[in-house]
């Protein structure tokens, strides 16, 4: 489906299909454009979660949203004056909800130079999932903790639950993201996702996959997903 049939989508008020419909497509093309579109059918669907009293999701959209804002180009202040209102409306409906700062979108555009390090791997970890759900995955934990360890993303596709680690990095220039992960982030990763699994009686197959991610562009990362990595 084309971005122009996803807007036609949205204005017809099919708003669950128009998001069912961007949210693929966006995973693998963040231009303009896309962006546009991910961001206006993400909006309404945001509203429509705080309806349905599922405001854990919509708070979850909403981060999606900051995050997104900062690439569109919004010279008449339009998208800003929505994520005004949603961030309103969501501090009316979710108990401990702040309204966050905003700026214009000129004056907000982040390269990933200006980017702290943990924004960055916030970032990495959307990208990521966004990656993972354009090719079908279901995403079941973000950020998932056992003690001081945790899971970046844990994803299942098909019969399998997928751990996954997501590595950002600004640059290639000393080496690729994945080759972060050594022997002690392993050690750590087998530990917490052991615990998932006692946790979870999980009876499925498991793997544990690497998302490396280059934002040497932020509109078009390189990604590099790699599959069924041995821990042990």
């Amino acid at each position: 489906m084309e971005v122009r049939e996803i807007f036609e989508l949205r204005r017809q008020g099919r708003i669950e299909e128009a998001y069912e419909a961007i949210r693929p497509l966006y995973a693998t093309d963040k231009g303009p454009y896309t962006s546009r579109c991910m961001f206006w059918t993400a909006n309404d669907i945001l509203k429509k979660r705080v309806q349905e009293n599922r405001k854990e999701e919509a708070v979850m959209i909403f981060r999606a949203l900051l995050r997104l804002f900062p690439n569109l180009d919004d010279k008449e202040g339009i998208a800003q004056k929505a994520l005004t209102q949603s961030a309103k409306l969501l501090s009316k409906e979710v108990e401990g909800f702040t309204i966050p700062t905003l700026q214009g979108t000129q004056a907000s555009k982040t390269s990933h130079n200006r980017m702290s390090h943990n924004d960055l791997g916030r970032w990495g970890e959307e990208v990521a999932a966004q990656y993972l759900e354009g090719k079908g995955y279901q995403i079941l934990e973000r950020d998932w903790r056992s003690g001081h360890r945790d899971i970046d993303i844990i994803a299942r596709n098909a019969q399998t639950v997928v751990f996954v680690e997501v590595k950002t990095r600004r640059t290639n220039d000393f080496g690729e993201p994945f080759e972060a992960v050594g022997y002690h982030k392993c050690r750590n990763l087998l530990a917490a996702i052991n615990h998932y699994i006692k946790y979870k009686r999980l009876d499925l197959e498991t793997r544990f996959d690497v998302i490396s991610i280059v934002a040497q562009d932020l509109s078009n990362p390189a990604i590099q997903h790699i599959e069924d990595i041995q821990l042990v």
